[in-house]
């Protein structure tokens, strides 16, 4: 029994990776820039000519008051994307609709979050504790990364966009899909792409900000989640996963993720409960 299940487990995973290019989440940023080393925008109000081609996707409801506030901040910048878009409209057929629309909305700087003028004074460490004290009071989880550590993931994303995580839960284990999407990483559980493909909403998004990569050494993450799908610690507990598969000195582990995108055939997915066991994270050490 056991082993036809790891064969029906195969067979999905196979048909998945096929499925699964472009599922990315929506995004609904709930964050705000405020507080010590934070700007404040001064948002103006304004009236908004229609846009069918933004009007017509079917998420344009999820990010309207974004796009407004953007467009009033940043007009040039922002008809410099719309003219962008155009020509991403006219890649070949097949792209996601949503992945379209949300590598239009995702090109976020960190300066919208953190006053980089305020900080470049402070060492890594400094603003380090600015923003996991910052975050600590949102409904989100943060991290200050080193840069190599940073590159090293990067690097292997880029072969490797793609990787099944599992969560603990109460009774057992949920699958979650994880797919990078240059720098941000959005967790989709199996359930849903099982049941929905390519229209599959995700779960957890993690941003990653590079600005202070070079003069500071470190990259910052937040990230947004469905709050009514996923805690905090859980949300936790995905994010900790991505180091341990995407930036191991053990080939062992790594080699996990690249069977997974290039061998998926020969995917195991209770190898992957094993290194989470093994590492600490697995179900003797449940989530809260």
């Amino acid at each position: 029994m056991a082993d036809q299940h790891d064969k029906d487990m195969a067979v999905g995973i196979t048909q998945m990776s096929c499925l699964f290019k472009g599922i990315v989440a929506i995004r609904n940023r709930a964050l705000w820039p405020v507080c010590l080393g934070v700007v404040t925008p001064q948002l103006r109000e304004f009236c908004v000519r229609k846009e069918p081609m933004l009007e017509e996707n079917p998420f344009y409801g999820k990010y309207q008051d974004k796009i407004r506030q953007f467009r009033s901040a940043s007009p040039a910048e922002y008809e410099a994307r719309m003219e962008k878009r155009k020509e991403v409209k006219a890649a070949p057929v097949g792209q996601s609709t949503q992945e379209e629309f949300i590598s239009f909305m995702e090109q976020e700087t960190l300066d919208s979050i953190l006053n980089l003028e305020m900080v470049k004074e402070k060492t890594a460490e400094e603003i380090g504790q600015i923003w996991t004290q910052y975050f600590a009071t949102k409904d989100t989880i943060s991290a200050v990364i080193p840069a190599m550590k940073f590159e090293l993931m990067q690097k292997r994303a880029q072969s490797c966009p793609t990787f099944l995580y599992a969560l603990p839960r109460a009774e057992g284990y949920e699958f979650f899909v994880g797919q990078w999407s240059s720098k941000h990483l959005h967790f989709t559980s199996l359930i849903n792409i099982q049941t929905l493909a390519e229209n599959a909403p995700s779960q957890l998004i993690l941003y990653h900000y590079c600005e202070l990569q070079e003069d500071k050494g470190i990259v910052l993450l937040t990230a947004e989640m469905d709050s009514t799908f996923l805690g905090v610690h859980e949300a936790q507990c995905l994010a900790s996963q991505v180091p341990l598969f995407y930036a191991t000195d053990r080939l062992e582990t790594f080699g996990l993720v690249e069977t997974f995108n290039h061998k998926p055939d020969k995917f195991k997915h209770m190898s992957v409960i094993a290194e989470l066991e093994h590492s600490g994270l697995g179900a003797s050490k449940s989530v809260p």
